[in-house]
């Protein structure tokens, strides 16, 4: 197997805490590897997980806050196959907290009691939660750093938010196996959010490639994670408005950006509907990865309730495949699709992914898309 990327994320004293000063800088696709297949070592056969917006507050929290199987049963049918994977990354769309009073002017507060919901997060063996999106200071700045403060506690890392604008935007270090992984968490929703110089908040940015803040921040943000020199780089975005079935050009511009500089994996969501998926470089952009738990109303039309558990699969130091296992919401409890919302799942992304050229092929009930190279 080819040298690849490979100094642990702690290793001789370098930490992502300590690479955050790199934080002002551009940008430099220059040191970023780029090629193509990318490579990772390991002769292991991997599966790391994705899932798009898991919320836990409300409804969710009040059906199983105080039901002694509420961490199991929230996740339903589709638990063991969580479990059996060696990593999961997800956006945790809520804050974790007993502590805040609602935000003033917000229609939607998401809130979860960290009695039942971190014991929730632990039995789906989430390896990292996404805090960058529009829900973690709708407690005020106290749930915000309750959250991560509980994930930590839990042995789950986080990225995204934070105590001010330099930690909101550290990289996450994590072990998934023998793999280092380095996770970048960004948004582009609620300004408000956003994490000050000595602020709480989120790791905000317009997520524009062209964009001399986003080029800043999030350059700044992948140059900390490339110089950890991770095995494998991943970033996730909670980006775009609701209810869109295609991201906007800026995004599809965004998220190659984000390969051209270091990026192996872009997760995506906010939109709260399933979008296409392109292979770049080899490397997939999930542009919308749909909700995964909630309580949230099924809007006419978009079908909010269906999506997918997302896996990369690793096999003979290479990302091989991207595999997709559909899923659906019964409200306020994720479980497995039945075979009529598995078809139109399938059926879904195959139409959102085509204008990317995407293979996809059948797998099972799901699907499977080749990370292969470009002719």
């Amino acid at each position: 197997m080819a040298p690849t990327r490979r100094t642990a994320l702690a290793s001789a004293g370098l930490t992502l805490g300590s690479l955050t000063a790199v934080s002002g800088c551009l940008d430099s696709a220059g040191d970023a590897d780029v090629s193509c297949p990318p490579s990772v070592p390991t002769d292991a056969s991997l599966r790391i997980g994705f899932v798009g917006d898991v919320m836990l507050g409300r409804s969710v929290d009040e059906r199983w806050h105080d039901a002694p199987d509420g961490p199991t049963a929230v996740w339903g049918s589709i638990l063991d196959r969580l479990q059996s994977l060696d990593g999961l990354v997800a956006n945790l769309e809520c804050c974790v907290s007993n502590h805040g009073e609602p935000r003033p002017g917000r229609t939607f507060h998401f809130r979860a009691s960290p009695e039942w919901a971190v014991p929730a997060l632990e039995r789906a063996s989430v390896s990292c939660a996404g805090l960058a999106n529009n829900h973690l200071l709708d407690f005020g700045p106290a749930a915000l750093t309750d959250t991560p403060a509980h994930l930590d506690d839990a042995g789950i890392a986080s990225a995204g938010a934070g105590v001010d604008r330099e930690t909101a935007f550290e990289p996450a270090a994590i072990e998934i196996s023998e793999l280092s992984v380095a996770v970048v968490a960004v948004t582009d929703q609620s300004s408000s959010y956003a994490a000050g110089r000595d602020s709480p908040g989120t790791a905000y940015a317009p997520l524009d490639p062209n964009h001399p803040l986003t080029r800043r921040r999030v350059g700044g943000a992948l140059a900390a994670a490339r110089d950890a020199d991770p095995d494998l780089l991943v970033v996730t975005a909670h980006w775009g408005p609701n209810w869109v079935t295609e991201p906007a050009e800026t995004q599809q511009a965004f998220a190659r950006w984000l390969v051209d500089n270091g990026a192996d994996v872009v997760h995506g969501h906010s939109a709260h509907v399933i979008q296409g998926v392109e292979v770049y470089r080899g490397r997939p952009i999930m542009y919308d990865t749909g909700n995964f738990v909630d309580d949230y109303a099924i809007k006419d039309g978009y079908r909010n309730d269906r999506s997918f558990l997302f896996e990369l699969h690793i096999d003979d130091g290479r990302l091989a495949a991207l595999e997709l296992t559909p899923v659906e919401n019964a409200y306020t409890q994720v479980r497995h699709a039945d075979d009529t919302v598995a078809e139109w799942l399938r059926e879904t992304v195959r139409e959102r992914s085509r204008s990317f050229g995407t293979t996809i092929e059948r797998n099972g009930r799901g699907l499977r898309i080749p990370l292969s190279c470009p002719a």
